[in-house]
């Protein structure tokens, strides 16, 4: 009797020693990493994504967590460089041992984290990257991407434009990086379908001081209607500049969605008045969720929150949904749990398409009118996502 005692203790503690690392570690933080451009060019940008996944990590840990663990956002700065932010991402997977990484915003950032989160088997998710080859031909099993992708955001421009100004003379302004070209195809064939005329095209260096150089080519097409997919910095430098020239008279600008935002519309001021482009967000949206979203983000920042705020605050719902969906922070378990998920954000519902990892939403075309955005149409998700490309998994 007292053998058999000694054993069932004996047995008792070797189980509990067996166990205590498994829940040491249900005990931790979910570590989620954030590399994201904090300084240069795009830092605008990246202090939205920062603020967005601020006010949905404390929402979420109020609420108990995810699966019962609080998220800690543990942050790099990739610079807006795809070379830095690869070397952050192992950082971030090998020594800080995050369980879901966010934040790229350089579309060859976010191809290129992409690869270091298959060779580490760990997921990622964008919630600002454009071009259409994330979820395209360069798709990868470990990517997805919660923001509309270039061609959506074309999908609602263009129908705008048609009705608008049908027949327009489009010329075509871009960065001269993947994001830049990327976008600027995606238009051009959007608006193409729909009626349009390209007249020219060219694109600029990334975090380009001059812009005149191109605005002699520019008047001698003779456009009706110049896109842009400048971004950040870049902007505030092509429109003052294009207004200092006297080229936007006569001439309808319009381009991607990150082109104007929140972050750099008060520094152009009246040289942004007119300005269409496709999103797929506005603070403007018309529902409960957006209401509350919008007044909680201006009471924790002092600013109205815009496009890469609101997909970024959408993230961690997305992740959240998942881990809770697959009981578990495993790869591959929260992977098969991400495929076509549905969750809710301040846009509304949206869906995780399984066969490429493109969230489908709803789109709108908005116009900047006295200094504020505001809505000019609406196309529904399933009409802008457009056919699943995708070929590698």
């Amino acid at each position: 009797m007292k053998t058999t005692s000694l054993n069932l203790k004996l047995a008792l503690a070797a189980l509990g020693a067996a166990l205590s690392p498994l829940a040491a570690a249900q005990g931790q933080p979910i570590r989620i990493g954030v590399v994201t451009p904090l300084t240069g060019t795009y830092a605008g940008i990246g202090q939205q994504v920062k603020w967005g996944l601020e006010l949905a990590a404390k929402e979420i840990n109020a609420s108990g967590g995810i699966l019962g663990r609080k998220v800690d956002l543990i942050y790099e700065d990739e610079e807006a460089n795809p070379a830095v932010a690869t070397q952050k991402a192992e950082k971030l997977f090998q020594v800080s041992n995050v369980d879901f990484l966010t934040g790229t915003v350089n579309s060859g950032s976010t191809l290129a984290v992409g690869q270091v989160a298959e060779r580490n088997n760990r997921l990622i998710a964008t919630t600002v990257s454009f071009s259409d080859a994330i979820t395209g031909e360069k798709c990868s099993p470990n990517v997805f991407r919660v923001n509309a992708r270039a061609g959506m955001q074309s999908a609602a421009l263009a129908e705008w434009l048609a009705k608008d100004k049908p027949g327009a003379r489009v010329f075509y302004l871009g960065p001269d990086y993947e994001m830049g070209r990327s976008t600027v195809a995606a238009f051009k064939d959007a608006a193409e379908k729909k009626g349009a005329k390209s007249v020219g095209e060219v694109f600029a260096p990334l975090d380009n001081k001059d812009y005149s150089p191109f605005f002699g080519q520019i008047r001698a097409a003779r456009p009706s209607v110049l896109y842009t997919s400048v971004a950040g910095n870049d902007t505030v430098r092509l429109f003052t500049q294009m207004n200092e020239y006297g080229l936007t008279k006569n001439l309808t600008v319009v381009g991607a969605s990150g082109t104007l935002t929140s972050q750099n519309l008060g520094a152009i001021g009246k040289a942004a008045e007119g300005f269409v482009t496709g999103v797929g967000y506005s603070p403007l949206i018309d529902t409960p969720e957006n209401k509350k979203f919008v007044a909680d983000f201006q009471a924790m920042h002092k600013a109205l929150p815009d496009l890469y705020g609101a997909d970024s605050y959408g993230v961690l719902y997305f992740y959240k949904a998942a881990a809770e969906k697959a009981k578990s922070t495993d790869t591959d378990k929260v992977r098969a749990a991400m495929r076509d998920i549905e969750w809710m954000t301040p846009q509304g519902k949206k869906k995780m398409r399984g066969g490429d990892h493109q969230a489908i939403q709803d789109m709108y075309a908005v116009r900047v009118v006295n200094g504020q955005f505001t809505i000019v149409a609406k196309v529904p998700g399933e009409a802008a996502i457009g056919p699943d490309s995708c070929t590698r998994f």
